[in-house]
């Protein structure tokens, strides 16, 4: 059974740091593509991160980049996300995702999604 598990959410000052991980099961996903979204309370689902097949290509919306990293562990079918110098604004759920084509998840489109882990930065 395909199964995504994100964990590493939960609460933060601002200025602080987490480290999300989704653990994928039910098969191997190097080859797939996996990225992070995010939804805020009262707003639709957003991109945040994604990295190809292999980990060889990395992209970020711009609101996150230099302070997110995301990364995968293939010999553990794990995927990372990093989370430096959080924001008030960084505060949602979110979500891990897989699909085959990079250019699906970057048009934010999955084929499997993780149930989601909370994320909430006080200021």
């Amino acid at each position: 059974q395909v199964q995504l598990v994100e964990s590493g959410g939960g609460l933060v000052q601002a200025g602080g740091y987490l480290r999300l991980s989704c653990a994928a099961s039910g098969r191997a996903w190097n080859r797939f593509a996996m990225g992070w979204f995010r939804q805020a309370p009262g707003k639709a689902r957003e991109f945040v991160a994604a990295i190809s097949g292999f980990g060889g290509l990395t992209y970020y919306t711009d609101p996150v980049k230099g302070r997110f990293t995301i990364s995968t562990d293939n010999a553990k079918n794990t995927m990372s996300l990093q989370m430096n110098g959080l924001k008030s604004e960084d505060t949602a759920v979110y979500y891990c995702a897989v699909h085959p084509a990079l250019g699906t998840v970057l048009a934010g489109g999955a084929v499997y999604w993780g149930q989601g882990t909370q994320v909430t930065v006080s200021s």
